[in-house]
């Protein structure tokens, strides 16, 4: 399904099935022997939509033949894309469990997707979480979670709209205060939009964050936006389909289709340049810090991505 100006989508099409995918990891995740994020919630969604193709990252060794002919390495390539998806939400989870331990009250998830952050983490007392996504996604993860007498651990707010229009309107009227300082993420969600998209969210994150405010974000190397880098991932893409439509699967999106190929300013020099104090780690060395590796000859077996934390601080306020 390619990408429209204002295309929307269910849990189990176009970006809304990539969520899927991450909870597929995040399940894995939690099952393996030794992980390094827990979460119980991740399996329910995915018994929800029955057996899919991004359940292959529980399957382990027993994978299909049809795929092992095709990428005799696909097995590393998965334990890889697990430990990436497992660091990536280690990181956003300390991160915000460091703002509130430093007493940032009200949490802001920019394109929430299927972790329920508000239902596993432990929140201090007078905590805030705002979940922004699509209508029917947060409504297919509240009601899931809800089917299951799931009870989140602080108070949660589901703001449903579309990142592409007005949501700080919307942020506002469900309670949101500027006035406070508040941590921020944006975790599996710039590929999604454009670069001037892009350049507008940030905008309105910094317009809303009052002194001491924080912020993380999964951004991306000018490499993987690169032609070269999309042409590589949609042909691997592709060979999978064709492998996966011998076993008479065709759910697998073109994930090529659902991205913006569109160099973009790196988001740490963005907060830089707009009086953020901010740092990144690149995402092979954050998973080496979580004693989890990426074979060095297996190409794009990760996201070439950057984990950015940046704070605003306390004598400042950054305004449009």
């Amino acid at each position: 399904m390619a990408r429209a100006e204002d295309d929307t989508w269910d849990i189990t099409e176009s970006v809304g099935a990539t969520a899927l995918g991450v909870a597929a990891g995040r399940a894995a995740e939690t099952d393996s022997d030794n992980p390094l994020i827990r979460d119980p919630f991740a399996q329910m969604f995915l018994d929800v939509v029955g057996d899919r193709i991004p359940n292959l990252y529980a399957r382990g060794e027993d994978l299909p033949p049809e795929l092992v002919e095709l990428d005799p390495r696909i097995g590393e390539r998965m334990a890889a894309m697990r430990g990436y998806i497992a660091s990536r939400t280690l990181f956003f989870d300390q991160f915000f469990l460091s703002a509130a331990k430093d007493g940032v009250r009200q949490s802001v998830i920019l394109a929430a997707g299927l972790d329920a952050r508000a239902w596993r983490l432990e929140w201090p007392a007078g905590s805030v979480v705002y979940e922004l996504d699509q209508p029917k996604v947060l409504e297919f993860k509240v009601a899931t979670l809800e089917s299951h007498g799931a009870t989140a651990l602080t108070t949660h707010v589901g703001v449903p709209v579309d990142l592409r229009h007005d949501w700080p309107a919307a942020l506002q009227a469900s309670g949101f205060d500027s006035a406070l300082p508040t941590a921020w993420s944006a975790e599996g969600l710039l590929p999604y939009l454009t670069a001037e998209a892009q350049d507008v969210l940030l905008e309105r994150i910094a317009s809303l964050s009052a002194p001491g405010s924080r912020v993380a974000v999964e951004d991306f190397t000018h490499e993987f936006f690169s032609a070269e880098s999309f042409a590589r991932r949609e042909e691997q893409m592709q060979r999978y389909r064709a492998a996966a439509a011998k076993l008479g699967r065709t759910d697998i999106p073109e994930s090529g289709n659902l991205l913006y190929e569109e160099s973009r300013t790196q988001v740490v020099d963005w907060l830089a340049a707009h009086g953020w104090e901010a740092a990144g780690i690149d995402a092979r060395d954050l998973m080496a810090r979580n004693d989890r590796h990426v074979p060095t000859d297996i190409e794009d077996a990760t996201p070439q991505s950057i984990f950015v934390e940046g704070m605003l601080p306390v004598q400042s306020r950054v305004t449009r």
